[in-house]
């Protein structure tokens, strides 16, 4: 088990992040929940989308578990592997609900990184510091300097470039789905739900950790912070700016009567 402690730490440490880094497992049907996690709908008497419960941990500090019954959006249900992949990516019901046009839909759905059917009972999610379960991944969310220090972490000793997808929507699919199954960091691009829902801001974006990756990540992020990588990006500061012309001649003017006052007898 990687030791969940000293990752949150370094993420803390090295990238000051403004929302928790966010510890993400999918649980079997034959799992039993935190006592303390929620469950919207039975504690909030709501149903969310995933990316909202995901929100609630990285935001709230709380342990949300999100089951079939508390999930509302479709992609969400598909991706989690609640329902079968095929009823979903055939794009019949989309067309019939007035989602999209069959076909098109169909295109991008079939494209979704989704987990196996009926694997899976809950997404099971709590800040990093704070979980007491053992996460499958590790969600980070920051602005593109701090994602950049992460993806300069994984590729500082290997020199290799990170792979990733991007499809502007349905991130859920490449947050848990692409991360778990591919075994790899991804950078995700927040989608439409998750700015109407999860309420992701424009500045930010996400980095998501297999916890296979973890200690890599943690070693490149201590080993590129003594190589000089910092966040925040330290600025160059050792230059004379050019003022008006004006300042200068404002600058040895007063410079030169307080010389001369100086020399005045006291």
């Amino acid at each position: 088990m990687v030791d969940i402690k000293k990752t949150a730490e370094a993420l803390n440490l090295f990238l000051r992040p403004q929302s928790h880094p966010v510890a993400v497992r999918m649980c079997k049907p034959s799992e039993e929940l935190p006592e303390k996690a929620r469950l919207p709908k039975r504690d909030l008497g709501i149903s969310v989308p995933v990316c909202q419960g995901l929100a609630m941990a990285r935001r709230y500090g709380w342990t949300v578990a999100v089951g079939k019954e508390d999930q509302v959006c479709p992609h969400g249900h598909a991706v989690m592997g609640f329902v079968p992949k095929e009823l979903y990516a055939d794009g019949v019901l989309a067309e019939a609900t007035g989602v999209g046009k069959k076909e098109e839909f169909a295109r991008g759905a079939k494209a979704l990184t989704t987990l196996q059917y009926g694997k899976y009972r809950y997404l099971l999610v709590a800040p990093l510091e704070k979980a007491g379960f053992e996460p499958h991944l590790i969600m980070f969310f920051g602005n593109p300097a701090q994602i950049a220090r992460l993806v300069q972490a994984l590729t500082f000793k290997s020199g290799e470039l990170l792979h990733f997808v991007a499809g502007g929507g349905r991130a859920c699919s490449v947050f848990i789905a692409r991360t778990m199954l591919t075994d790899e960091c991804q950078v995700v691009l927040a989608g439409a739900g998750d700015r109407y829902f999860a309420l992701t801001q424009d500045h930010e974006m996400a980095f998501t950790i297999p916890v296979s990756r973890a200690e890599e990540v943690v070693a490149g992020l201590e080993m590129s912070h003594r190589a000089g990588l910092r966040y925040p990006t330290p600025s160059w500061l050792r230059f004379e700016g050019q003022l008006p012309p004006a300042y200068y001649k404002f600058s040895d003017l007063l410079l030169q009567e307080g010389r001369n006052r100086e020399k005045r007898p006291r």
